[in-house]
């Protein structure tokens, strides 16, 4: 009997320890790339690039396990890319920023799962999208122009209705961001200890050596500075051309990285999606990292959260 006792509790102990760590790829689709995700009401909700002519949205309660849902928005085009999805916190309504054709245009929704409905053409000859409201209620949609992967914000009065012109902030300068090709894209905004850090992914995303850097400012406007110390998720011995995420908090308060990586260097496109630590040094420093394959602590959410 002590024995069977003792089998239970090391199983026990085992299932706990699973639980509480992960191994990218956690979603090992091929195709899905791009992410972005939100946190409503006790579930997470992701939104990638998927089959190139609509969006579907995958839901998890712990940013590692994730089911894959209903198609929320087809804009009846393909080419369908780099989808951001928004939570207005004065209206509670959802804003699906979307790239179709390398035009970017806006949907509304009433629930995170729901059927978006297009409301508006905002810029063309542009893709990715991502919506920043500041700390004041503000709204900044970032952006990406071309030609030239050029990263511009838009202040916005309302999450539909532009506010003034455009700002450039970014274009390709660095030797990591021009590897293959010249590209500054996937723009995402952190604010943290009131310093804006801009996250955007460098150089060819259908390379091995697709990577992540950022650049800080004092305003959501710029000027930006890029970080000397760029790019800060690179890739690895097993982890390929990491980029183009987007950051959430789990329910430590602990920032991670949602992005996706190259299976390997078969095909151009061969994309997962992955999920890896970002944090700051006592010097307002970003660092991450990518992984693959390895089992690494797992984020703190409501299934893992200890009493």
């Amino acid at each position: 009997m002590l024995n069977i006792v003792l089998s239970l509790v090391v199983l026990a102990s085992l299932a706990t320890t699973a639980d509480k760590t992960y191994i990218n790829p956690i979603i090992d689709e091929i195709g899905p790339a791009d992410p972005t995700v939100i946190f409503v009401d006790g579930t997470y909700y992701l939104y990638p690039t998927g089959d190139n002519v609509s969006y579907h949205v995958y839901t998890s309660t712990d940013l590692v396990h994730w089911t894959k849902g209903p198609r929320v928005f087809e804009p009846g085009q393909r080419n369908v890319w780099a989808p951001d999805v928004f939570r207005d916190p004065k209206d509670g309504r959802f804003y699906l920023y979307y790239t179709v054709g390398e035009n970017i245009g806006v949907a509304v929704a009433d629930r995170p799962d729901g059927k978006f409905v297009d409301r508006a053409r905002l810029f063309d000859n542009a893709i990715d999208a991502h919506m920043f409201c500041d700390d004041d209620g503000r709204y900044y949609l970032y952006y990406v122009q071309f030609p030239g992967f050029r990263i511009h914000v838009q202040p916005m009065r309302t999450p539909l209705e532009k506010d003034g012109e455009p700002i450039e902030l970014l274009h390709p300068t660095e030797p990591w961001e021009k590897i293959r090709g010249a590209v500054t894209e996937g723009p995402w905004m952190l604010k943290h200890q009131g310093t804006y850090y801009l996250l955007y992914s460098g150089t060819a995303a259908n390379t091995l050596d697709y990577a992540i850097g950022y650049a800080t400012a004092a305003t959501p406007t710029g000027p930006f500075a890029k970080y000397a110390g760029n790019p800060i998720v690179r890739r690895t011995d097993q982890a390929f051309g990491p980029g183009h995420g987007c950051v959430i908090k789990d329910q430590a308060g602990k920032l991670w990285s949602i992005y996706h990586q190259q299976k390997d260097d078969s095909e151009p496109w061969n994309r997962f999606i992955c999920i890896d630590p970002l944090w700051f040094d006592d010097a307002g420093v970003l660092h991450g990292r990518a992984t693959r394959g390895v089992p690494q602590p797992a984020p703190v959410t409501a299934q893992t959260k200890q009493p």
